[in-house]
């Protein structure tokens, strides 16, 4: 018989321990059932290199006996909602179609800008437009007419540039105009969804679970916010510490005290009302 076969043998055992039971150098198939296959991690480990180890999670990194995993069904049952949760649904996905609510969920309240922060847009848009048409109109008062002709040298196509312009500059702040009005926040009993419009072509949408939502405040900072009653609502989640704001509030303390409600409700199982 040949040593150096029996030590490559992976049937025979290569030393013994303390006890005297054979250790072998690959795992053994059991007698019984030679296509089972037997793990040969039988002891959990004490740690893991590079990493924290936790004794609870033994379990995850041997083959341990006692460990239960537990099945999950294949289709999971669905909780009824009740005909008012339904109507309210329903309602709130036919104001709303651009919001994507789960069934059961509905629009409680939808904040909009306040109007003072068309003041800057608007007058600036006014008072473009009437130093145009003053240019327009007194364009032929400050050139003198031709007194061959009687015709105003290049009133023509000065006029012409001055409409051009007029209309462009309506453009631009009906532009202004609408991007402001589409920055919108709702709450809804499941979640706060706030849609921010920063140009014609720019937008993105934040969606934030009321779950996630460590704090909600306002602040209302100068003479002008406090006398229009106007703020910046801000939220703050758990985790990343991410905060989101959303600007020019009518009735921030209102409003926010409307979200903290429905947070508080939310995480103590509540049902989350518009009340």
């Amino acid at each position: 018989m040949n040593p150096e076969e029996d030590i490559l043998d992976p049937r025979r055992p290569v030393a013994y321990d303390a006890e005297g039971q054979p250790l072998y150098a690959a795992p053994q198939m059991p007698e019984e059932n030679p296509l089972e296959v037997r793990s040969h991690v039988t002891n959990a480990p004490t740690e893991i290199p590079g990493h924290n180890f936790d004794p609870g999670l033994r379990a995850q990194y041997a083959n341990e006996p006692g460990v239960v995993h537990k099945a999950r069904a294949y289709e999971t049952s669905v909780s009824e909602i009740s005909d008012e949760l339904r109507q309210k649904h329903l309602s709130s996905q036919s104001d709303y179609p651009n919001l994507n609510l789960s069934e059961g969920e509905y629009v409680i309240i939808d904040i909009k800008r306040h109007p003072i922060g068309l003041f800057i847009p608007v007058a600036s848009t006014i008072t473009l437009i009437a130093l145009m048409t003053v240019a327009m109109v007194g364009y032929p008062l400050v050139v003198e007419a031709d007194p061959a002709t009687g015709e105003i040298p290049g009133y023509g196509l000065a006029l012409l540039a001055l409409i051009c312009l007029t209309i462009l500059v309506g453009i631009g702040g009906y532009i202004a105009v609408w991007v402001y009005l589409r920055n919108t926040f709702f709450l809804t009993n499941e979640s706060v969804v706030q849609e921010i419009q920063h140009s014609i072509f720019s937008k993105h949408e934040q969606t934030v679970s009321l779950g996630s939502i460590e704090d909600a405040s306002f602040k209302q900072y100068g003479i002008l916010p406090s006398l229009l009653n106007y703020g910046t609502i801000r939220l703050s989640t758990e985790g990343e510490e991410t905060t989101y704001s959303f600007q020019y509030v009518a009735d921030p303390k209102n409003q926010i005290a409307i979200v903290n409600n429905a947070i508080e409700s939310f995480k103590n199982g509540r049902p989350v009302g518009d009340d």
